[in-house]
């Protein structure tokens, strides 16, 4: 699993103080809480993703740790106290001409791939520095896969971004991190996106939603409507007898899925109907023997 940004995930810089973190948790969770989300599993990811954010930001000795050694955050003890051990063993070979140690053996393979295992060698690499950084796209950019050029550290990156990329989701680019330390590898670059809705409708995952209005003669007769969509206009049915809100489905007429080829979610509209007004008197005259008769 990806590494999850907490600031990210709250929507926050690193800056942030205690209370813009209450009120950013508070809000967010709001939104994508499960009983406001039913049967939403993007949401429930969601809501859990805030929880363990808010737990470890949330607590000045936690978010502390975070903030010195990031996703490693809850081996930090460790980490320090396995450092200076290992500098304890290189003090002492350089002091009595030892060869060369391996000193791994007692600690997880956390340490294992944090120090690198070089058998007997003294040279001991270090992986380079996590970077994270943010690209912001339209989220008419996100329909089709496509590449894009940026800048992290001084370089140009190319990079293929999927079609259905997500606000907020972070993907890995490995090796385009930090210049690893005595020959180790490089950090890796996490790129979080975030998408500007460019768009009339609402957004749920991969799901759109839109209200369009209908006459008030096309809802009790039955009738049709133009309706707009991301890939153009299309002929949809009116019932006769169509209720005020009633909601249709336009199945794969939504935003692509993520990663999974000719695969899209829907398009809900909601028929809002419209009440004609400045009525003539013949048409009145209609309505009022269209009651008479309704009564009779």
């Amino acid at each position: 699993m990806a590494f999850i940004d907490y600031y990210t995930t709250l929507g926050l810089q690193k800056t942030a103080t205690q209370d813009e973190i209450k009120k950013a948790y508070r809000k967010l969770a709001r939104k994508y809480h499960p009983d406001l989300n039913p049967n939403n599993e993007e949401a429930a990811q969601k809501f859990k993703e805030l929880n363990e954010a808010n737990e470890v930001l949330s607590d000045p000795e936690k978010r502390k740790k975070y903030d010195k050694y990031g996703e490693n955050w809850q081996h930090g003890e460790e980490y320090e106290k396995a450092r200076q051990q290992q500098q304890q063993h290189y003090q002492y070979n350089d002091v009595n001409g030892a060869e060369g140690f391996d000193d791994f053996d007692g600690y997880s393979d956390f340490f294992s791939s944090m120090f690198g295992r070089e058998g007997r060698s003294r040279s001991t690499g270090y992986k380079g520095q996590d970077v994270n950084a943010s690209l912001t796209l339209n989220l008419t950019d996100t329909l089709t896969s496509h590449q894009q050029t940026f800048t992290v550290n001084g370089k140009n990156i190319r990079i293929t971004i999927p079609a259905g990329v997500e606000d907020g989701q972070t993907i890995k680019i490995k090796g385009h991190g930090g210049k690893g330390y005595n020959n180790g590898p490089n950090g890796d670059l996490y790129i979080t996106f975030h998408i500007e809705n460019n768009t009339k409708f609402e957004v749920n995952g991969a799901d759109l939603s839109t209200t369009v209005e209908i006459d008030l003669y096309d809802s009790i007769l039955g009738g049709e409507a133009m309706i707009d969509t991301l890939s153009g206009k299309v002929k949809v049915p009116i019932k006769e007898g169509t209720e005020n809100n009633k909601k249709v489905k336009l199945k794969g007429k939504g935003l692509p899925i993520y990663k999974k080829d000719n695969q899209f979610g829907d398009l809900y509209v909601t028929f809002s109907v419209k009440i004609p007004t400045n009525l003539s008197a013949e048409e009145k005259e209609l309505f009022e023997k269209l009651r008479s008769i309704k009564k009779a």
